[in-house]
Parts: structure tokens; C-alpha cells; sequence
């Protein structure tokens, strides 16, 4: 019969290092869904001040032309705001997946590192 003891820590620490990658990818993968919810706020806050400037701008207006002329000056200025939101958002995607592609080949290099050291 074998005497091993049971050691509660080793088991953990294995649990523990078997799981670090699945516990990384997680934790970029809730700042990236952090950061898009920011995003989709600031956009939503742009989309509520065109409505908004649009409605004064509807009680303000004195003729059809101004009216017309404050109406395109407003959704020029969404449009801005709206081609650097786009931008933001391609680098919001970019970094993200260099984030995820940077966990996922790392733990790719601890598995292949520790197959390298049973193998040996």
C-alpha cells in the first residue's frame, strides 16, 4: 500500500494554475464588455443631445429656412461626432483582441511548456 497523505494546498495550487488562463481571458473579457457598455453610453448621450438640440432648434426657429440651415449644421455635427465614435470603436476591437490573442498565447506557451518538462 502506498502512504500519501492528503495535502489540500497542492490540490488547490493545481486548481489554481490549471485555471489562471480560463480566470484571465475572463477578466479581459468583463473590461472589454465594460468598455463597450461605456461606449454605447457616449453614443446614446450624442444621439440624446442631437434629439434634444433638434427640438430646441424646431421652437426656435423663426423660418422654414433657418429651421433647415440650424437642421443641418446639427446633424453635420453628428455626423463628426459620429465618424470619431466609429474610430474609437476600431480601436476599442483592436486592443481588445490584442488582449485576448495575448492571454490565449500564453497559456498556449505554459501548456506547451509543461508537455515539454513531462515529456523530458
Amino acid at each position: 500500500m502506498s502512504d500519501t497523505t492528503f495535502d489540500p494546498k497542492t490540490i488547490f495550487e493545481a486548481y489554481r494554475k490549471a485555471l489562471a488562463p480560463a480566470l484571465q481571458a475572463q477578466q479581459e473579457g468583463v473590461k472589454t464588455l465594460d468598455r463597450v457598455g461605456r461606449y454605447q453610453y457616449a453614443v446614446a448621450g450624442d444621439y440624446l443631445e442631437w434629439g434634444l438640440a433638434q427640438t430646441k432648434a424646431a421652437v426656435a426657429a423663426q423660418t422654414p429656412a433657418d429651421f433647415v440651415s440650424k437642421q443641418l449644421e446639427l446633424t453635420t455635427g453628428l455626423s463628426e461626432k459620429l465618424r470619431a465614435r466609429a474610430q474609437e470603436f476600431v480601436t476599442l476591437a483592436t486592443e481588445a483582441q490584442t488582449s485576448i490573442t495575448a492571454v490565449v498565447n500564453d497559456a498556449t506557451a505554459k501548456v506547451v511548456e509543461a508537455t515539454r518538462k513531462k515529456a523530458a
